[in-house]
């Protein structure tokens, strides 16, 4: 093979596998348990020269295919770990790489991935003060050093900041989860506090290019334009329509309150730290091989759409590309196509847009689907007809409009006011035309009670089956404010009935009303109504098929 990478399956490590198999290399992925294949097929990597076999580092290796580039960015990355599985991992481990690649007969490299609090360490470490993670990369940093001048291994090591993208959710994304979730009251250090970072895809074409360099090199691997962790956090609030906190508790004094009153895991507390990095000789490899860092700021917000796309990793995104934009002055979390799509979706309440998922999977054409203003993910907006007036100026088609209960209103408002920009308008379960009391308002329930909501209790409330898109929008009731704006628009809504049910009647496009026989219309539409068998007040998840070919309809007019 031309590289084996230890640790394939990891994060570094199947961004590493992919950028070497987009080089035409033969790679072996050496894995403990191969999620790496499902990945890379997601991504549409070409798969023709990987072949993937299994190892576990913590025991002495054989059998495996010979290489010459070994790549070992295996490891435990994770706090509160015994200093035995720290170890076993981080340091057995990484001598087991080293001892193994030493019989290779045509060995060019071997690559350790350490870390860039590492690799300055110039004796054994204290793992009473730093915890089993920092503790056993040191330890295991000195001991490959120290093997490989003995055995001759030709070693180059790389020490990564902390490494962001698409699918990494430890290390600083904890920060981000809390200040998405309301829970970062304060910044952890000072204002000179400086957490670099380095994007992936970065990361993973300096390790590609390593090999061809001289060895015996150590090199931090670095983003030096990582703003402090004040500005960072600050970045990130703005993108995405949040508070950033104003004040922030020294590291000195986090280490001496309580873990219970702070929630800081005290093992990260030494990652808090003013300290630069060497990064002198990174970068003038990096130039010689044609590497430029991605901008920064653009990789932190793009790391942050990912992030509550995922629900930091606990959940997997059905409609794409998504991720924040300005809509109105306020920050809208929207998914789909922003420029020619053939249908605009507006959820209801309490959803948001992924109610939209299995109905989009079976339309004819391209989806924009928001999450409304000041609810799901999205910041408030000044109105909804201002926001949809300006979510809908870069539409470059005449889209049907898809609205379900709550959003009906605003969908006839633009229709009505701008005919020529809508193909049609589909009404799903219009609140003005059916009984008052819909489940969720006969609920009674109050904000408190919305904010404590799981997601099997919601999908009893609605009436529905506990799926993905019902937990993502209890997700949004827990954060600050969502459910309180929530109870507001129901009354809003509640109040406008009798003036979006005359407006109906002065649309001047093709309209259409869905709705289920178990949550039928209680007035006159005077429009096509499709009345689907079964259904409730939310038929895009009981049935999908049905809403998708209702609203296909009025297209095809």
């Amino acid at each position: 093979m031309d590289a084996i990478v230890f640790g394939a399956s990891g994060f570094i490590g199947r961004h590493l596998v992919a950028e070497l198999l987009a080089r035409g290399q033969r790679v072996a992925a050496a894995v403990r348990e191969d999620t790496l294949t499902a990945w890379l097929g997601a991504r549409g990597a070409g798969t023709g020269g990987l072949s993937v076999v299994t190892a576990d580092i913590t025991r002495p290796l054989s059998g495996l295919p010979a290489a010459r580039d070994v790549y070992n960015t295996a490891g435990r990355y994770a706090f509160g770990l015994t200093r035995q599985a720290a170890r076993a991992a981080n340091v057995t481990g990484a001598l087991n790489v080293l001892h193994w690649a030493a019989t290779l007969p045509d060995l060019r490299r071997l690559v350790h991935v350490s870390g860039y609090r590492v690799s300055a360490a110039s004796g054994p470490p204290d793992y009473a003060a730093l915890g089993a993670y920092e503790a056993s990369k040191i330890e295991g940093d000195l001991a490959v050093r120290a093997a490989a001048a003995r055995l001759g291994v030709p070693l180059t090591i790389a020490n990564p900041s902390a490494v962001i993208g698409p699918g990494q959710y430890i290390g600083p994304a904890t920060l981000v989860r809390d200040l998405w979730n309301g829970r970062l009251p304060a910044l952890p250090g000072g204002t000179a506090t400086f957490v670099p970072v380095v994007e992936a895809g970065y990361f993973a074409r300096f390790l590609a290019e390593i090999p061809g360099g001289p060895a015996g090199e150590h090199y931090w691997v670095l983003d030096d334009a990582t703003p402090h962790l004040p500005e960072l956090i600050g970045l990130i609030a703005a993108h995405l329509g949040v508070r950033a906190p104003r004040r922030s508790i020294p590291a000195g004094l986090l280490r001496r309150l309580p873990r219970a009153l702070t929630g800081a895991d005290p093992e990260t507390l030494s990652f808090l730290s003013a300290e630069r990095y060497p990064t002198a000789s990174a970068r003038a490899f990096a130039t010689g091989a044609g590497l430029r860092t991605p901008p920064v700021d653009d990789v932190l917000r793009a790391w942050a759409d990912d992030l509550v796309g995922t629900r930091f990793g606990a959940a997997t995104p059905a409609l794409r590309p998504y991720g924040f934009h300005d809509v109105a002055g306020g920050r809208t979390w929207i998914t789909g196509e922003r420029h020619r799509p053939a249908y605009v979706l507006l959820h209801g309440l309490p959803m948001n847009a992924d109610l939209w998922a299995p109905v989009a999977a079976h339309l004819d054409g391209p989806v924009l689907a928001p999450d409304l203003p000041g609810l799901g993910r999205s910041a408030p907006a000044p109105s909804a007809d201002a926001w949809l007036e300006a979510l809908m100026g870069p539409v470059g088609t005449r889209p049907v409009l898809v609205a379900h209960s709550l959003a009906c209103g605003p969908a006839l408002r633009f229709a009505a006011g701008h005919p020529e920009r809508v193909g049609a308008v589909v009404l799903i379960a219009p609140a003005f035309l059916q009984a008052p009391a819909a489940r969720i308002t006969r609920s009674g329930l109050a904000v408190p009670t919305l904010r404590r909501m799981s997601a099997a209790r919601l999908a009893g409330i609605l009436g529905v089956a506990e799926s993905p898109e019902v937990a993502s929008a209890a997700a949004d009731l827990r954060r600050p404010g969502v459910a309180r704006r929530m109870v507001a628009a129901m009354r809003t809504a509640f109040a406008e009935r009798e003036q979006i049910r005359a407006l109906l009647e002065r649309v001047d496009v093709p309209v259409h009303i869905v709705a289920g026989s178990a949550d039928p219309l209680t007035l006159t539409a005077g429009h096509p109504v499709t009345e689907i068998p079964g259904a409730g007040h939310y038929p895009q998840l009981t049935h999908p098929i049905e809403v998708a070919r209702a609203a296909r309809r009025p297209s095809r007019r």
